[in-house]
């Protein structure tokens, strides 16, 4: 199941995430830092969702209260919401 997250307080501009039995099977973000983005989203597959909410939630970027990674985890957390019911 595919889901897709409209990160706010960022440069990407959304964020398409596939999950199968709270495995990430895919991550694709657009817009923001591509190189960054691409090796994290690389990282991520094969990866439990859960574990890689701990890793990214909280990260921020400069002096932002968020980043890409920090929304990312929200796009999972969404996901596996979506995935339970």
């Amino acid at each position: 199941m595919e889901h897709i997250y409209r990160p706010r307080g960022v440069c990407s501009r959304e964020m398409r995430v596939e999950l199968e039995d709270g495995i990430i099977r895919k991550v694709k973000v657009i817009g923001g830092c591509d190189g960054n983005l691409k090796g994290i989203s690389s990282l991520l597959v094969g990866m439990r969702a859960e574990d890689a909410i701990a890793r990214l939630e909280g990260i921020r970027c400069g002096f932002k209260n968020t980043s890409c990674p920090d929304q990312l985890s929200i796009a999972l957390r969404e996901c596996l919401q979506k995935e339970a019911n």
